[in-house]
């Protein structure tokens, strides 16, 4: 067996059962593993230095396919239906054994990593994978050890992931040939059948949404977070296509993360050491720091060249409109390290309201923000996902409903708890369109939605006049610096304002229908933050 890197005194390996493989490549350097991932025939390098790599069949997660052990740990806590799905011991033992007799005669590149930038919940990582580029990922996404902290390293988590391993759900107990386990009890995560690197990292933020909680009281969050000159957290909430990266990554503030935080009774701290950006039409002249960022280390996912050339064409969606890159933290000039900061001063809702409802900024009562909090609501339109034609609503409890094991209504009474305890402002941020539904109004400026978060991040909101939102009830400013006074009402901007109503009691009795699911658990705070359909 070859065996190269630097090597941790616990190995972990036989942990596993894994006896003996063709090769062991341990913590290798990005460099060796670029190397690596290029003499395997994983990717090709593009102009800037960074590595391009197709990631299969998968271009994304796979939610059907994730499942949850049930055990004692977490039988009477986990919130179990159709987003955490259980599977019992004797699959998850059946599974490991044949993944582990698979790896016998391959190579697997070992990673020792750190989760959770607060030292006090810092939990030790180790990843195993049998492609380069898994492991390069890895590195750029979590937190990297010193040199001298890998002597003795000790994990207490291990993932598996070996993309080219395949069950068979004739007689595996699996939906598909692709899947991704989590055992709490065993503290591991196995992952097969798909290339999709995101896997690996949402099933590790999963087991952090399930222990943090419960374990710490820490409300663990799928958001952005960025922090200004006088130390003032803000935190950015949002499903994809709401500008959660974009708005986060401001050059006059520092970025904590972009994807995955927790927040304590002493502040917000990453999840993470890198970031994991959608790069779909991405432009330096919109997004200059992920532009900027896309160079040696950098790892992209399901992108293509300009023919004839090593230029990526980041409008090109023929393999995926899921199209990423991950990249260390290190890479963004004006990332804080350690990604730790203070309690936050505001909280930003995103979401991309196709109906053209909801106002491009508003303020939220706790019971509003528990409620929209709870609901994650955003839409998809033509063009983001294959099959879709007209806009769709979508609800993701928390803003990142596949992730969250507990039921939504415990992380919700949690942001209540903290919001109340630290005094902060939570903020509802429409960047979709404005004057009419897609289609027919326009999509809200960039210039516009910034302008907004920068004047309620420095208080320029404060002293403005509100008046409360006819269904959803919100407060929307009569005044924005830099923002045209027509578009903050949104109702104003409609030719047809009886339509507007009827979009609204449309969105409104959706919002009201989706939470029903979670009506038996909330309180009457919670259930007081609904829209009122008349």
């Amino acid at each position: 067996m070859i065996e190269s890197g630097l090597k941790s005194k616990a190995s972990g390996l036989d942990a596993l059962g894994i006896k003996s493989v063709k090769a062991a490549y341990w913590n290798l350097t990005p460099a060796e593993l670029v190397e690596h991932a290029i003499l395997n025939k994983e990717g090709v390098l593009a102009e800037t230095g960074a590595l391009m790599v197709d990631t299969g069949e998968f271009t994304g997660r796979s939610p059907k396919d994730k499942f949850f052990l049930k055990d004692n740990i977490t039988k009477d806590t986990v919130w179990w239906g159709d987003i955490n799905i259980p599977t019992d011991s004797k699959i998850f033992d059946n599974l490991l054994q044949k993944m582990v007799s698979y790896c016998q005669d391959k190579q697997l590149y070992i990673r020792d990593m750190y989760v959770c930038a607060d030292n006090d919940f810092r939990l030790r990582t180790r990843v195993i994978t049998s492609s380069a580029y898994h492991s390069l990922f890895t590195h750029n996404m979590l937190i990297r050890p010193e040199a001298a902290d890998l002597q003795n390293f000790a994990p207490e988590y291990t993932v598996l992931c070996i993309p080219d391993f395949q069950a068979d759900p004739a007689t595996d107990g699996v939906r598909s040939k692709n899947f991704a386990i989590i055992n709490l009890t065993a503290k591991q995560i196995i992952i097969g059948g798909t290339g999709y690197t995101g896997e690996i990292k949402k099933g590790i933020f999963s087991i952090l949404n399930f222990l943090l909680p419960i374990k710490h009281n820490v409300l663990p969050m799928h958001c952005s977070a960025n922090v200004g000159e006088h130390g003032d957290t803000a935190i950015f909430f949002g499903l994809s296509g709401t500008g959660k990266t974009t708005l986060s990554a401001d050059p006059l503030r520092n970025l904590i993360g972009d994807d995955e935080h927790g927040w304590g009774d002493h502040g917000v701290f990453n999840f993470e050491g890198g970031c994991y950006a959608k790069v779909i039409n991405l432009s330096r002249q919109q997004e200059p720091e992920i532009w900027d960022a896309i160079k040696f280390n950098a790892l992209l996912e399901n992108t293509r060249f300009i023919p004839g050339t090593r230029t990526v064409d980041y409008k090109n969606i023929t393999v995926t409109p899921n199209t990423r890159v991950s990249y260390p933290l290190t890479h963004i000039p004006n990332a804080l390290i350690p990604s730790v900061g203070g309690n936050p001063k505001n909280i930003f809702f995103l979401t991309a309201d196709a109906f053209g409802v909801l106002p491009p900024i508003s303020k939220l009562t706790p019971g509003q923000a528990m409620y929209h909090f709870i609901s994650g609501y955003t839409s998809k339109v033509a063009g983001t996902e294959v099959g879709i034609a007209d806009p769709q609503m979508v609800f993701s409890a928390c803003f990142g409903a596949p992730f969250m094991p507990l039921h939504p209504t415990k992380y919700a009474e949690l942001l209540g708890e903290k919001m109340q305890k630290f005094d902060v402002n939570v903020w509802l941020v429409n960047t979709g369109w404005s004057g009419g539904p897609y289609g027919i109004g326009e999509r809200m400026k960039l210039s516009y939605t910034r302008a907004m978060i920068t004047a309620a991040l420095e208080g320029k909101l404060n002293n403005a006049v509100y008046h409360a939102h006819p269904v959803f009830k919100v407060q929307i400013p009569g005044s924005c610096p830099g923002v045209p006074y027509q578009i903050l009402d949104p109702r104003l901007t409609w030719k047809d304002k009886k339509a507007y109503d009827q979009k609204a009691a449309f969105l409104a009795k959706a919002f009201n229908d989706n939470f029903k699911k979670f009506e038996e658990f909330a309180n009457n705070e919670i259930l007081g933050g609904a829209p009122e359909v008349k």
